[in-house]
């Protein structure tokens, strides 16, 4: 499939992309809806490289495709699901068909309802045994937990309600140290768990409710829980009333707009929710509009590809200079190998080219002081994706923030010039000669030509956050529609967990690890001479 592109990519690899950086090219190679911008002109990509690239989206009939997951098709097919996490914010109501059936009102519904609760909890008429709640505590993991802890932390100016605490490790140094320090009687517990039975989940659940059981006659009603088991959240003792369930065509690394996202929404508020949320159906509705030239998800999308399928660059590393954006990586981590990250396509047959690929990063400017060694000099390359804001959320300090943008332009500037061995000679021939000035310039060398893009925005708002995540979402789907593999199962989370049930016995030891293998069973044995 990309024999072709990757031809092309052969003639042209050793062109300078800073030779080709003309005013044609910033205009050309960039893309703009509202007020979001993806400037893509500092890669390798020319204009024949991106005729291609398109052609791959009309070959594997994305629009077709598209519009599938838009109207309630089962594209999640090998588990017989839609794929409808665009419909939970669908504020507007356009009906949405699930097998002949309009699912707005029931998500409209819900949204409602979880407004309702959050309000009641934020203005103090919803309390516990001590008052109003002080404290939330969201109890999840993965997408249940990544979403609105993401969220949370990147609308960080926007928090006006209580504070807001996030539990997903089965370690039980996480629960211990968020819950140490907080008032059982002021505090309110969500549980996130579709089918009540996440094994991490529920053992962190236990344990909040035997800590709030202290002091707490009524657990029960200090705990929420965000689930479609509701036999299971009454035997939990938990009220109808605080129960918001979600349909299975929200799969969790996609659902922190529906009621996985009440914890977002208790420290925001329904109105910047609301916000978050027609962020994210303006960027559905131009990923359905925009021709494929100036639709930003199509050709984040195609610059992905680009550097994992055709020129092999195996990670990516996503690099916003925005402090509240700190979680944004780990959870493009998820979305990106937890969707993409499969071996087979969708008729089971094993891929023909690689898959997607390692996403990784850390907010500038900490990065630059750790990693970017390795970015810059290093033998590999990796392509980095930078976000950064005209203006942040702290008037005072504008002129530091000048200072983190000029920083974030000046990284992108530099993976791209690079230093040529007469620049770094120049550098430190007043420092050194001969033999010593040639050792000393080659370790001032960077070679340069390394491909960036940059997302830029007037400010993170609760809008634009919906705007960039949907962006990434559907940037998602258009690889994995390419790749042709299903983006919306998970197989590969199941033979850890199956093996952990088994394992579990052994390691509390009430079964002998006879039927471990060597290496298992001899960790079992240390860990176990020690303590465990």
């Amino acid at each position: 499939m990309f024999a072709d592109l990757k031809s092309h990519f052969d003639s042209i690899k050793d062109r300078r992309i800073n030779d080709t950086l003309d005013g044609d090219r910033a205009r050309d190679f960039a893309a703009q809806t509202g007020d979001l911008r993806l400037d893509f002109a500092k890669t390798q990509i020319d204009g024949a490289a991106l005729d291609q690239l398109i052609a791959l989206l009309e070959k594997a009939d994305v629009a077709g495709r598209r519009e599938a997951m838009f109207t309630g098709a089962p594209i999640n097919d090998t588990e017989g699901r839609a794929v409808l996490h665009t419909a939970l914010r669908n504020l507007d109501g356009d009906a949405v068909m699930v097998d002949g059936v309009d699912v707005m009102h029931d998500v409209l519904a819900t949204l409602d309802r979880m407004e309702v609760f959050a309000e009641a909890v934020r203005d103090g008429s919803y309390q516990g045994q001590g008052g109003a709640i002080t404290d939330v505590v969201n109890i999840g993991i993965g997408g249940s937990d990544l979403g609105p802890k993401m969220g949370t932390l990147a609308l960080a100016p926007y928090h006006d309600g209580p504070r807001c605490h996030f539990v997903s490790n089965v370690d039980p140094a996480d629960i211990a140290q968020t819950l140490q320090g907080l008032d059982p009687a002021t505090t309110l517990v969500i549980v996130a768990s579709k089918t009540f039975t996440t094994i991490e989940t529920m053992t962190n659940a236990r344990t909040a409710k035997a800590w709030m059981g202290e002091t707490v006659k009524d657990t029960g009603a200090q705990f929420a829980a965000l689930s479609t088991a509701a036999d299971k959240t009454a035997d939990f003792g938990i009220a109808p009333s605080r129960v918001f369930g979600f349909e299975d065509w929200v799969g969790g690394r996609y659902s922190m707009w529906g009621p996985i996202g009440l914890s977002l929404m208790i420290a925001i508020g329904p109105d910047a929710f609301r916000a978050f949320l027609r962020g994210g159906q303006a960027m559905d509705r131009h990923f359905r509009a925009a021709p494929w030239r100036e639709n930003m998800p199509a050709l984040l999308a195609l610059v992905g590809i680009w550097h994992n399928q055709v020129c092999d660059y195996a990670t990516r590393a996503v690099l916003p200079y925005d402090n509240n954006l700190s979680c944004l990586p780990a959870y493009l981590q998820q979305l990106e190998m937890e969707s993409n990250g499969k071996g087979v396509s969708l008729d089971g047959a094993p891929l023909p080219y690689n898959s997607g690929p390692v996403v990784w990063g850390e907010p500038g400017t900490n990065g630059q002081h750790a990693f970017y060694q390795l970015i810059h000099q290093g033998t590999r390359v990796i392509p980095c994706e930078f976000l950064v804001a005209a203006r942040g959320h702290h008037d005072d300090l504008h002129h530091q923030h000048q200072l983190l943008v000029a920083n974030c332009l000046a990284q992108s500037e530099a993976l791209m010039k690079g230093r040529t061995l007469d620049e770094a000679r120049a550098k430190v021939a007043d420092k050194f000669d001969g033999a010593e000035l040639e050792r000393q310039a080659a370790h001032r060398v960077f070679p340069g030509n390394r491909p960036s893009i940059t997302l830029t925005y007037p400010q993170l708002t609760p809008e634009m956050l919906g705007m960039l995540i949907a962006l990434y979402e559907h940037r998602v789907f258009v690889e994995g529609v390419v790749l042709g593999v299903n983006s919306y199962d998970q197989w590969g989370v199941e033979l850890g967990k199956e093996l952990a049930t088994s394992l579990q016995p052994v390691v509390e030891g009430t079964k002998a690890a006879t039927d471990k293998d060597g290496s298992t069973a001899a960790l079992v044995g240390f860990l176990q001479s020690y303590g465990l």
